[in-house]
């Protein structure tokens, strides 16, 4: 239960946290590039890894509070640093093939999913 309430609380900080960050970024730096959704998803994948390692590594936390940080927050504010910890994982493993794999569907297969729903919203 509180797993699920610690997940939830960072969830919220998370959110609100993109979307801050994505209107002062854009605010700064204009439209024309995707880059308050890069800054986010860098930032996001380095405090990935960043905390995921040091959660396991260095600190003791309680499992609840670990979940609201890596689940929560850095699920809220961005599911590319996940992505990027898995990728990551994968290499260090000796699963290079896996990686790049994953890397590859990952990227594609999202791609080819929002052209999809963009395609299937344009046209109801």
């Amino acid at each position: 239960m509180w797993t699920y309430v610690a997940i939830a609380i960072g969830g919220i900080v998370g959110c609100c946290l993109r979307y801050g960050q994505t209107g002062f970024v854009q605010a700064v730096w204009g439209r024309d590039f995707p880059y308050a959704t890069l800054s986010i998803n860098v930032i996001g994948s380095f405090l990935m890894g960043f905390l995921f390692i040091a959660t396991v590594e260095r600190v003791t936390m309680a499992p609840e509070l670990r979940a609201g940080i890596l689940t929560g927050f850095l699920g809220g504010y961005t599911t590319f640093s996940t992505f990027s910890m898995e990728a990551l994982l994968l290499i260090e493993q000796g699963e290079a093939g896996s990686a790049i794999l994953y890397l590859a569907l990952s990227v594609g297969l999202g791609l080819l999913a929002a052209f999809s729903g963009a395609y299937i919203a344009r046209n109801l």
